[in-house]
């Protein structure tokens, strides 16, 4: 039997779309209509939102923990959080984890090496954007990095929170994303991470100026593998 997958979500859409790639690829791997186990425990994303908002990631963790704690009392084997900004509050939860955690970085970063990319754009919350989340997992493979500008970054962010996480996708906003990625191509990028797991539901490789690297879909795909191979 594959491994029982615990989902610490955090926003409604980027753990939806995590969720229904694991279940849909699943089949691929398993066989029709065959996934493994999944639970996935949420806090409200307001309830995350206080806590980032005053820089309380300490409090971040223990909402991540909380939720931790409740998939491994529900039979868990490992878990993933399908959100890039609150894995910069992964240091305070690590030491008291029950079960073993893929991180998000990790699943990209593999996947920029496997492709041979060099030098990584990191989109995502202005929190995540300047946060050491992926450049940590960057520089131990070798991988460069770029950050949108100041500007660049505030707007992204704008977009997120007020179009991305209810739904919401405006075509001024695709074009948006396209002009500050086709700038950071020009700057010597030659892929893209989609930071925010709600990104790849508006900007994927058909109509980006960059390759993508979609961090909910590769995290989705690593859980897939560590469920099936696991117990292979």
């Amino acid at each position: 039997m594959p491994s029982h997958i615990g989902i610490v979500a955090c926003s409604a859409e980027g753990a939806s779309l995590c969720y229904r790639t694991i279940c849909v690829e699943g089949a691929q791997l398993l066989g029709p209509h065959d996934h493994p186990e999944v639970t996935m425990h949420t806090h409200s994303l307001a309830t995350y939102m206080k806590c980032i908002y005053r820089g309380d990631w300490q409090g971040v963790g223990e909402l991540m923990l909380f939720s931790a704690e409740k998939l491994a009392k529900s039979g868990a084997d490992f878990l993933i959080c399908p959100d890039n900004t609150i894995h910069q509050a992964l240091a305070y939860v690590e030491p008291q984890l029950k079960l073993p955690w893929l991180h998000i970085a990790d699943a990209v970063a593999a996947q920029a090496v496997e492709r041979g990319y060099r030098c990584i754009g990191i989109t995502g919350t202005r929190w995540l954007v300047e946060s050491e989340v992926y450049p940590e997992k960057f520089a131990a493979r070798g991988l460069a990095y770029a950050r949108p500008h100041t500007t660049e970054r505030e707007e992204i962010n704008r977009i997120i929170f007020e179009e991305l996480v209810y739904g919401v996708f405006k075509p001024e906003s695709l074009a948006y994303f396209q002009r500050v990625l086709g700038r950071m191509k020009d700057d010597g990028c030659d892929a893209v991470v989609l930071g925010c797991t709600e990104i790849p539901l508006m900007v994927n490789d058909s109509n980006s100026p960059l390759p993508t690297l979609d961090s909910t879909r590769l995290l989705a795909r690593a859980a897939l593998r560590r469920a099936v191979e696991g117990h292979a």
